[in-house]
């Protein structure tokens, strides 16, 4: 039977039923706050509303005799009104013709109840949440320049104080901080790659995910090991859902996913994606691999000798998910979830030098696999618990076969991370909820290396684990217009006997309805960094290894933060202001990607950062526009080094982001632009550039770090989709975008070497060159 037969005959017999009922009583119409109360009491739920939308309401009320479905179902239609049911015991009121301002939302975390303050926040389908969280539900995405999909690390970019300097969703920078100390979290694994194609495509399924949340301060005290943003990723349905599929292409990949309903009480999701890279050369496949493998190994063997060479590039990438949910009972629910990512690239080097042919083969395996099971329980109106755990394995595996000789370099790097959290809800009353938890963490890092000539091997491993207490509280005033979120964490690490603790806050509080001020404050700490020990590792595409924190030459990275914000917001114009400040510190300089006179030097220090991030938008009725603005300084800090304070090589300085979107029925069009101040960059002395102190390895004599900054980095971006309904479930999305619309040449980084004739050469790293994409996706 389908939904909408179903809804007709529920509906139909509710109408009866009012007639026969409620005869005597048709006159006799009530406020409609006075029976949402009157609901609330009957059946334990509490409902959020927008006063002015429900205050001059007056309806029959339902027949008290009506489950709580049938009631919501009825109010529904004898007024302008939705009602959601968010879980068993909120649910959202807001109104049909007007965009949600103020919601309830579930936060997947830590099982908390938070209050959305903005709704749309960029595009439809992003939200801001009271405790600073901001949510993005894909399957309500609208759109956003340059993207045809609701990417996540894409999406992501857009939030003011998040960026990349390198323009790969493997290389996200928070507030100037480093990718690696980003937690992505996808279903509770923690995934440790996140980028295919090397960081130009998102490993995430677009169109998988339930709900995005990303925190770039104030993070619940529920997540460790980051010391800057989190981005949980969920794709758990509130309920079982209806049979559902799709399948999609581009002008990279093509996918399918699929969510079985195998009973009422349980379905199965999968899903697929695989490149079409190793099977045709589009103009955005081959654009995308120009920008990556750029002064690389791949295609630059750093000779200026007169060889000719002869390469033969093979790359592919697929990922891959299971969901499987089942109700076991009326208050308990089981979720397993499995996860595969892999990246495949195979060089075939040729070259004919003096009449001597040489062939060589090279080739880098990059996978992320991971699994968790979670059981959660709801023992009455006031408790629940969940109990998860889950398990991520990922791999580095690269073989260098130089052509030049006969020298052969096998580097590994993987990673073994297992997890189990227990953590439980206890909702005291509509004021005060109570959340207490335990989590456990063992990671294994294994870093190999083995050169055939000269003869070399290193084998190391290392493994820590942690024991993490938790205990965080959620207040909010009667009237509702104070929300305070206060949590703790307490960390204690085995290997070095040493207690990290960690104290959050959230504290939001609404002036009027208009008008609201937001303090956000944490201190995180983690022992896994990524660090790269030379620029030609792993190919010299992806040189970046893990390792975990030895608490010595390897510090425990250690941060504090704290944020002021303001939002005024109406229907028609959202401002938003937040000024930050944040320090980390036991940072290396083997984690910040130095390319000058400190890329062989290893020192610890810290980094600080002091900035501001403004929005501006503007909603018209069809018509939607918004302007950002970021300023940042930020400044190293490394005390056994002169001079000890310089720039950060991943600061932006200033960086303004306008887009304007248009919606209409089922058209939707975005135009947007980027604009920054350049990177960073250390410059060689123009009076004494070579160091011959030892002449058979001359050294580039370098400025003070950072003493220069790239030209400036301007971008601008076109996308447009088309919806194709042809029945109540099937329909066919098209989608096109255009990325670097006037084709601007961007230098996004900038190192020196010297040649074979001892002169000092610049290398420039450019962006993307104007990359078209189409996308076709047929839901059923």
């Amino acid at each position: 039977m389908s939904k909408s037969f179903t809804l007709f005959w529920l509906s139909l017999f509710l109408i009866l039923n009012s007639f026969g009922v409620n005869s005597q009583e048709k006159s006799k119409t009530i406020a409609l706050k006075q029976i949402l109360t009157s609901i609330s009491k009957q059946h334990k739920v509490q409902f959020n509303f927008i006063e002015e939308e429900v205050e001059n309401v007056k309806i029959i009320p339902p027949n008290r005799k009506l489950s709580l479905t049938e009631k919501l179902i009825y109010l529904n239609q004898k007024t302008n009104l939705d009602f959601e049911k968010i879980n068993e015991k909120y649910i959202a009121v807001s109104s049909k013709v007007k965009d949600k301002t103020r919601q309830i939302i579930t936060d997947s975390a830590s099982v908390n109840i938070n209050e959305i303050s903005i709704e749309r926040y960029l595009a439809r389908g992003i939200s801001k949440s009271l405790n600073g969280t901001f949510v993005v539900k894909p399957k309500d995405f609208g759109i956003l320049p340059g993207l045809i999909e609701p990417d996540v690390l894409q999406t992501m970019q857009q939030i003011p104080g998040i960026y990349s300097a390198d323009e790969s969703v493997s290389n996200i920078n928070v507030r100037s901080g480093t990718h690696d100390q980003n937690l992505f979290l996808w279903n509770g694994i923690r995934m440790y790659q996140t980028g295919h194609f090397f960081g130009m495509i998102s490993v995430f399924n677009p169109f998988l995910a339930n709900k995005i949340s990303i925190h770039k301060n104030g993070t619940s005290a529920f997540y460790g090991e980051s010391v800057s943003s989190v981005v949980d990723i969920s794709s758990n349905a509130n309920s079982v859902e209806n049979t559902v599929s799709s399948i999609s292409s581009n002008l990279i990949n093509v996918e399918f996913n699929t969510r079985i309903k195998t009973s009422e009480n349980s379905s199965l999701q999968i899903s697929g994606r695989r490149s079409l890279t190793d099977l045709a050369s589009t103009p955005t496949y081959q654009n995308y691999f120009d920008r990556v493998f750029q002064n690389t190994m791949v295609t630059d063997l750093n000779s200026d000798e007169n060889v000719n060479y002869n390469s033969d590039e093979k790359f592919y990438f697929y990922d891959f998910t299971a969901q499987y949910q089942q109700k076991l009972d009326a208050k308990t629910e089981l979720i397993a979830d499995f996860i595969g990512i892999s990246n495949s690239l195979a060089v075939n080097q040729n070259t004919d030098f003096g009449g001597n042919f040489s062939s060589k083969k090279s080739k880098l395996e990059q996978q992320n696999f991971g699994g968790s099971l979670s059981i959660n329980r709801k023992w009455n109106d006031n408790n629940s618990t969940k109990i998860s755990s889950y398990i991520s394995y990922y791999n580095l595996d690269a073989t260098n076969n130089s052509v030049e000789n006969n020298q052969v370099l096998d580097q590994t790097n993987n990673v073994l991370d297992f997890g189990l959290r227990l953590q439980n809800r206890h909702f005291i009353n509509d004021n005060l909820t109570f959340n207490s938890g335990y989590q456990y963490n063992e990671i294994g890092i294994t870093n190999y290396e083995k050169v055939n000539n000269p003869e070399f091997q290193k084998d190391a491993k290392e493994v820590l684990r942690t024991h993490s207490l938790v205990l965080e509280a959620e207040l909010s005033s009667p009237d509702k217009t104070a929300f305070l979120k206060t949590g703790l964490r307490s960390n204690y690490i085995e290997k070095f006997k040493e207690v990290v603790i960690e104290p959050r806050i959230q504290f939001n509080y609404l002036f009027s309805n208009q008008f609201s001020a937001e303090i956000l404050s944490e201190q995180k700490s983690q022992t896994t960094s990524q660090v790269i020990d030379l620029q030609q590792d792993f190919l010299g595409v992806e040189k970046r290894r893990w390792v975990l924190s030895d608490n010595d030459e390897i510090p425990i990275q250690k941060s504090s933060q704290i944020s002021l914000g303001f939002t005024f917001k109406n229907k028609n114009w959202l401002l938003t202001l937040d000024n930050y400040y944040k320090n980390v510190t036991g940072i290396s300089t083997r984690s910040q990607s130095f390319q000058n006179q400190l890329e062989f030097t290893k020192l610890n220090g810290d980094y600080s950062v002091l900035g501001s991030e403004i929005l501006v938008q503007r909603n018209f009725e069809k018509f939607h526009t918004w302007i950002s603005y970021s300023l940042s300084n930020s400044n190293y800090t490394f005390d056994s080094y002169f001079p000890e304070e310089f720039s950060n090589n991943f600061q932006i300085v200033h960086s303004v982001s306008w887009a304007g979107i248009y919606e209409w029925k089922n058209i939707k069009i975005a135009l947007g632009s980027k604009w920054n101040s350049g990177r960073p960059e250390t410059t060689p002395l123009l009076s004494n550039m070579l160091d011959f102190s030892n002449p058979v390895k001359p050294k580039i004599n370098y400025n003070l770090p950072n003493n220069n900054s790239l030209s400036d980095y301007f971008q601008v971006n076109f996308s447009a989709g088309y919806l194709w309904k042809f029945s109540e479930k099937s329909n066919l999305d098209i989608g096109i975008s255009v990325l670097n619309i006037l084709n601007k040449k961007n230098i996004i980084n900038r190192y020196y070497r010297i040649n074979q004739q001892e002169f000092v050469q610049s290398v420039n790293t450019f962006s993307l060159k104007r990359t078209p994409n189409i996308s076709l996706k047929y839901n059923f």
